[in-house]
Formats: structure tokens, sequence, C-alpha cells
């Protein structure tokens, strides 16, 4: 028997998404299991933790740079140079056949991600994914709303969890600069936007840098600056893929100048104001950036007697807007177990093996390019409500899942601080 793969699925799109979908959803109680979603970034060097082959680490080509990222329940097309027409976009797998969970959500709408987000967002408006580099990304932004909407685009909050079982080696740089300092003025970052092709701008010569912790995070709203260190990264953000890059040389390789603008305006290319302008100020230079910033697991249910602990990874709210949240659940070995949730989410499995609403669900030692795995799924609003049973079948170890929620869908999510 061959090792099953997506070369082996029927793709359905256009009018037979519907009734697929019907079918998925009625068999699986709306537990939707989904395909790998593999996106490469041609200015980064993977940093080999995603369980890649690695002679399939540039499996779109070298040009296209190395698979670097693996996007969960994803919706939201990869903002790449070069891109395939479904990069980014997460397959649903059942029977045979797989089709995008962009179609399924359009298709059934509420009867995915509930009345309240698809009467809002007439979509799933979030996704996550793990970000694994060898070393850091240049500093960066990403847009608010009022830049991104110039273009035609949403602005990104996102919020990092680091996995232990992602990172028992932290690469090159485990460390990320965050912000600026509090004495920095905008004419300093405007010399080193005029500086960008005289080699290194020294735009972190402005800034901080925080050592990363395995089973920690941060909330990164819109318009802050950040370099991101080279820990294997779990990340929750807005269904939006834009960004701005600040730092023109980054280990001794240069950045391309179009990737700081590539989110503006024509007109404002060579508007040093403008790019400068684009930075949240008053967020970048808070005396008390750790304080707000930095993210502690909370225990929201669970204990040992009830043979599970869950606990909030990511949460925090931008002007008062929660974007995006996540869960850690670990299941004591042997122990079954049912968690209600207030909405849809996608689930990645990081650890063990067992079941989730009857399926096979179980972390891979090594998945190749185009394997199908047992590792990620979908849960519908209806199906999380009711509850999910997810069962450990190892008599020795735990089984861990992660799983991010949309929009304003937990209320009881803790505050940062």
């Amino acid at each position: 028997m061959k090792v099953p793969s997506v070369k082996d699925l029927k793709t359905i799109s256009g009018k037979g998404v519907k009734s697929a979908a019907e079918d998925a959803v009625g068999a699986t109680g709306g537990v939707l299991r989904l395909a790998p979603n593999w996106v490469p970034r041609s200015f980064m060097q993977p940093g080999k933790r995603l369980k890649l082959a690695q002679e399939d680490l540039y499996a779109y080509g070298l040009d296209r740079g190395g698979i670097d990222e693996r996007w969960f329940a994803s919706t939201t097309e990869a903002d790449n140079f070069g891109r395939l027409p479904d990069e980014g976009l997460s397959y649903v797998v059942f029977d045979g056949r797989r089709f995008l969970l962009r179609d399924a959500v359009a298709q059934l709408g509420a009867g995915i991600v509930g009345k309240r987000i698809w009467a809002k967002y007439h979509r799933w408006p979030v996704f996550s994914k793990f970000f694994d580099n060898m070393g850091p990304i240049c500093h960066h932004i990403h847009q608010t709303n009022k830049f991104a909407k110039l273009v035609g685009c949403e602005g990104k909050p996102e919020t990092y969890y680091f996995p232990t079982q992602q990172n028992f080696v932290g690469d090159n740089f485990p460390y990320t600069f965050f912000g600026l300092n509090p004495d920095v003025t905008r004419k300093q970052v405007k010399e080193c936007m005029a500086n960008w092709n005289k080699g290194d701008n020294g735009i972190l010569d402005l800034s901080r840098a925080y050592r990363l912790q395995p089973g920690t995070g941060w909330y990164v709203q819109p318009g802050i600056l950040h370099a991101p260190g080279s820990l294997c990264t779990y990340e929750p953000q807005w269904g939006s893929d834009v960004f701005g890059m600040y730092q023109s040389l980054v280990e001794g390789r240069a950045v391309d100048r179009a990737l700081l603008v590539k989110d503006m305006p024509k007109s404002k290319w060579n508007d040093i104001d403008f790019i400068v302008d684009t930075i949240d100020w008053k967020a970048n230079v808070d005396p008390d950036f750790h304080k707000h910033h930095f993210l502690m697991p909370k225990l929201c249910s669970g204990s040992e007697k009830k043979g599970y602990f869950d606990y909030w990874t990511n949460y925090g709210r931008t002007d008062g807007f929660q974007a995006v949240t996540a869960k850690r659940l670990t299941v004591l070995p042997g122990e079954k177990v049912t968690i209600a949730d207030n909405g849809a989410y996608g689930l990645i499995c990081v650890q063990g093996i067992g079941k989730i609403g009857g399926q096979l669900m179980y972390s891979p030692s090594l998945i190749h390019f185009t394997d199908l795995t047992c590792d990620e799924f979908f849960v519908t609003e209806d199906a999380a409500k009711k509850g999910v049973v997810f069962e450990n079948d190892s008599p020795t170890e735990v089984l861990e899942v992660l799983r991010y929620f949309g929009p304003e869908v937990n209320p009881d999510a803790p505050e940062i601080g």
C-alpha cells in the first residue's frame, strides 16, 4: 500500500463544492480534516522544524525560496511574488476528494463559521500558521486598517506562541526585536529609511530585543515594528498578508526595498514622511512594552482529575477589538474528554496519537510535500458548541492540540498583563 498523497485526490470546484461540503460535514459531524498547506518565502532560510522532509524544502523551486511556513485552516491567499493560484489556501479532504475550505465557507456560510461571523464577514476572516526560520526576520510592520485600506487591504493584528514540541533547538537567533526605544525620534527613523541603499540602515539600533521562551508568546497589533527571532512560532492572525519591511540588511542578506513599499500607494513609495507615519508611534515607544504585549499561558479549564488541561495561549485586543484567540488542549494518557467551545476553530495536533470526533488524529514524525496527514482539522461552530470528543490512545504520552478561533468569539479570554 502506497503512502496517501494529495495527487490521489479528485479536486472539486465550482458547483460541486456545496454537495461535497455537505457530505463532509454530515459524515464527520462538522470535524473537517485538512491537508497540509505549505508556503515558501523567497527572503528567508527554512528552520527545518516543520517536519517537512529535507528534500522537499524547495519543492516550489529554488527561485521561489524555501518552505518555512505551514498555514492552518486558511482561506487567505499568500501574497508572494510568482505565487500559485491556490498558494496559502487550505483544502478539506474527504472520501477521496478535496476542495478549498474557502469554497466550502462560501457555499455553506453560517453552517461552517457560524451565524455571527458569516453575517459580518461572509468568510473565515482569520488564519494561523507555523513560521519556522533559521534566523531572524527583518524589522517590519503590518499596516493598520487606516493604511491598508489605501491599497484595498485590511490591517493585520497577530499573536505568537512558541510550542515546546517545535522548539527543541532555537536555531540561530532566538530573540525578537520589538518596537523602538522610548527616546527614539521620527527624525532618526527617517534617516534609516533614507540610508536604505548604503548597507545596514541601522533600524535595529533604535529597537530592543527580547529573549524568546518556548511555551510563552506575544501580542503584536498592526503598526508595531518587530523582527521575529528564530523560534518556530504558532501565529494566529487576521486574514491579511500585508507588510512593510523596514530593515535593509539581515544577517548579511540585502532586503529588496520593494518589500518596504509593496503595500503602500505607488505615489508614496519615495515619501519618507508617509513611510514613517505608517508606524504606530505611541505603541512602538511604549516604555512598558513587555507588560502590554507578553503572553503567559493561563488556565481556562481542566485538571488532572478531569483528565485534561486547556490553556489560553493567544489573547489580546487592538483598540478593544478581539481579532483572534487560541488555546492549547492537553489530554492526559488514556483519557477521553468532551470539549465545548464558543465558535468554530482551526486545529493542529502537535503531540501524541488519538481521535477527534471519532477520527484518527496524530502528530506525524515526517511529512513529504504531497503527503496527507491526520494532524489538522477545522471544526464548525455547531460542532464546537455541541462539544468535540478528544481521545488519547496512548498509555504514556499526552495528546496536545492547538486551536484558534475567529473574532470576538471568546469574551471570557484573559486580558494581557
